[in-house]
């Protein structure tokens, strides 16, 4: 793709793509080792789709923060900023950081309505009807697949200009760690790769910031940027620019971009099922803090990469040390996503070149593992279990979901590449999205926040708003430049029309239809139909396996589980209602929290710019750069920081359990587990399942003891 020598040889591409893709899955099967010995984490099929409904709040803070930094998160921004100067980087962040944040309102209600739901079509299902849950099925797996399909061109063209490694190869292998790790750790490894990923990227971009605003010998300073861009906007201004400076929140184009981000990005939250697995798996004091706190640290990774590595691009490529020079990059280039990688080849030479290319590496596998588990969700609970086997078990489910994961990421690979031959580019599909998906975000929300959306409505408004978006998208590109072709439907004026056309057309069509055949008045109630699958048949055969093993182990978690939920039940007593009211609370907080944070990054925080024409003082930049670098420790605290704080509970107890083994005292480790069953992960899990039963049930907390669990302890006291 590229027309210069790659600054990498090609072993540095399939040492990264393979070899650092199995370090990641060799460590997720022995993590996955780990949890199971010490702290009973048997990946169950519950356990494979929501981590036993337990994370917290700093995890999924995590786990947010690197499932929305996609390859687009970083390369697309940058492209902006390189486009449009310092309006790309913020119009990106900005138009994508209130997506998250308003959907912690969707994933509080979710939680509150549908505690045993392990996906929002599942909902849909209960509500609606068959007809819709076909309807959404489409929309949730055509989000996946362009998520997806994004995450491997933009990916593949990276590694092919940082490498030479063919795009087709770097397409068909970059899913393959992933694939591994994912299958053997279910969501669970989704969210812990998920934490390493976010700090391998954090720390490359505080070196490439550094780098360029401190200890750059060409740049080194943000004074510097600021001249050397200043005089670019007066020797080369950027039209639709205020007086063509980069250097102004004033760009026209920068303003469309922000709104198709706004409408594109609504539908990859909204609909994307990864986004509602976090959910479901969170705790439900977690649902809160954790969407909105790692909503607002990812903003500074896309604000703070395209900023440096654009601005960067635009000081140094009239410069020696630019890969291309003399020449500048090609729009099919520009495109691609490749401003990023050039520019850090241009700060740091192959140092730049490798930090460009893990960037890359980390954002494509972690938001794909995310990916993976959405559609694995989807076919194994809302396909399978819905459909063909309602009676199936938990073993076979969780193998339905591991062919799931292998054959989506392998059909999506032939995809991508398909996407590549036919000159189809990461920056393309990124704003083409909202214009295929954009008409299921109101009523796929209102399906959650409003009784009164009919059947009829919830079908046909999705359907009739994609067929008018796609038609005014190509009805405008044929009336602005009398053909239709990929470059045309790629321009600003058609892709806007169509992505606008999505997002807003159900703002009529749904209250008509509603009005036309009458409001549905649902009853909340039914959706406590969604049931959970019981694990219980699967850790007593995992138990069983470790007991063939030890003879002197006899049904241990079958004791711990049964024995510890009752106790803990009584304990407990009125959890189920409590937690319930605390999610109703949280969704009031929420509705709060989220549009104020809306509002003030779309309009309090842009718009007066917008509107004023001002440009960038070398003050006033400095200071800006020195928010973001700040903002970029900010996130560094919530998303590396927290999550081992708050889980050093945890990762003592497995440490302690090493120690243990290592220096022979395992009757130590087999008498702690008896002595705390209640901190063992399949006991809080089974309780958790219990929970939900009575909760579903309607049973009073107070008469939570289920006949089952008495006849189970019978049971052990007979044997």
């Amino acid at each position: 793709m590229s027309t210069i020598v790659a600054p990498l040889p090609q072993g540095a591409g399939y040492a990264v793509v393979v070899g650092l893709g199995f370090v990641f899955a060799i460590g997720m099967i022995l993590t996955t080792y780990i949890l199971r010995r010490y702290n009973k984490e048997i990946i169950t099929a519950e356990e494979f789709a929501t981590a036993g409904r337990s994370v917290k709040t700093g995890l999924i803070a995590a786990a947010v923060c690197s499932s929305w930094t996609w390859a687009a998160t970083l390369l697309t921004s940058t492209t902006q900023t390189y486009n449009n100067g310092v309006a790309g980087a913020f119009y990106y962040a900005a138009g994508a950081t209130c997506q998250i944040v308003l959907f912690a309102c969707l994933a509080i209600k979710a939680k509150e309505l549908c505690p045993s739901a392990h996906t929002y079509l599942e909902i849909i299902k209960a509500r609606y009807g068959t007809t819709t849950h076909f309807v959404y099925m489409f929309f949730g797996i055509a989000t996946n697949i362009l998520v997806t399909a994004m995450l491997l061109t933009g990916g593949a063209a990276v590694v092919n200009d940082l490498t030479g490694m063919h795009v087709v190869a770097a397409t068909l292998l970059l899913p393959l760690g992933v694939v591994i790790y994912t299958l053997f750790g279910g969501i669970k490894a989704t969210f812990l790769t998920d934490y390493v990923h976010t700090v391998v990227i954090i720390v490359i971009i505080l070196v490439f910031a550094f780098t360029t605003f401190a200890t750059s010998s060409t740049l080194g300073s943000p004074g510097a940027v600021w001249d050397i861009v200043t005089k670019l906007g007066e020797s080369n201004p950027r039209e639709g620019n205020a007086e063509g400076s980069y250097l102004t929140m004033h760009s026209r184009s920068g303003g469309i971009f922000f709104v198709i981000n706004i409408v594109g990005n609504f539908g990859t939250v909204f609909l994307d099922n990864g986004y509602f697995n976090k959910a479901f798996s969170s705790s439900p004091a977690a649902a809160l803090p954790g969407y909105v706190l790692g909503g607002l640290a990812w903003f500074a990774i896309p604000v703070l990469t395209a900023t440096t590595m654009g601005l960067a691009a635009l000081a140094l490529e009239d410069t020696p040390a630019w890969p291309t020079y003399p020449l500048k990059m090609t729009a099919e280039q520009v495109s691609a996503g490749l401003v990023l990688p050039n520019a850090a080849v241009a700060l740091l030479g192959k140092g730049g070149a490798v930090c460009s290319l893990l960037l890359v590496f980390m954002a494509v596998t972690s938001a794909m593992s995310a990916e993976l588990i959405a559609v694995s969700t989807i076919f194994t609970y809302d396909v399978y279990r819905t459909y063909v086997n309602p009676n199936a078990s938990g073993k076979t489910l969780i193998m339905t979901s591991h062919a799931s994961v292998v054959v989506f990421a392998y059909v999506l690979a032939g995809f991508a590449i398909g996407l590549y031959y036919a000159g189809i580019s990461m920056g393309y599909l990124y704003e083409l999205m909202g214009i295929i998906i954009g008409g299921g975000v109101l009523p796929a929300a209102l399906t959650l926040l409003s009784s009164k959306q009919n059947t009829i409505a919830a079908t046909y408004s999705p359907i009739i708003s994609t067929a008018l978006a796609i038609m005014s998208w190509l009805i405008c590109t044929k009336t602005q430049f009398g053909s239709i072709s990929v470059s045309n439907t790629f321009e600003d004026n058609a892709m806007l029309t169509g992505n606008v056309v999505a997002l807003l057309s159900p703002l009529v069509l749904v209250p008509v239809l509603t009005f036309v055949f009458k409001p549905q008045n649902f009853d909340w109630e039914i959706l406590k139909s969604v049931t959970r699958v019981d694990e219980e048949e699967e850790i007593l055969a995992a138990e069983h396996l470790e007991s063939k093993q030890d003879p002197e182990k006899i049904h241990p978690v079958k004791s711990q589980v049964t024995i510890a939920a009752h106790e803990l039940a009584l304990a407990n007593s009125g959890r189920a209602a409590e937690e319930a009211k605390l999610l109703n609370k949280s969704f009031k907080i929420a509705a709060i929290i989220c549009v104020s944070l809306t509002l003030s990054l779309v309009i309090l925080w842009p718009m007066p710019m917008y509107g004023s024409k001002y440009i960038f003082s070398r003050k006033f930049f400095t200071g800006w750069i020195s928010v973001l670098i700040i903002w970029i420790f900010f996130t560094a605290f919530m998303v590396i920081i927290y999550p081992l704080y708050e889980s050093a509970e945890g990762i003592g107890h497995a440490c302690r359990g090493i120690y243990w083994d290592c220096t022979g005292q395992t009757w130590k480790l087999k008498e702690w587990q008896n002595q705390n069953p209640e901190k063992l992960h399949a006991v809080q899990s089974q309780l958790s399942a219990q929970l939900s039963k009575q909760h579903i049930d309607g049973v009073s907390p107070e008469g939570y003891v289920t006949p089952r669990i008495d006849e189970q302890l019978d049971d052990i006291k007979k044997e």
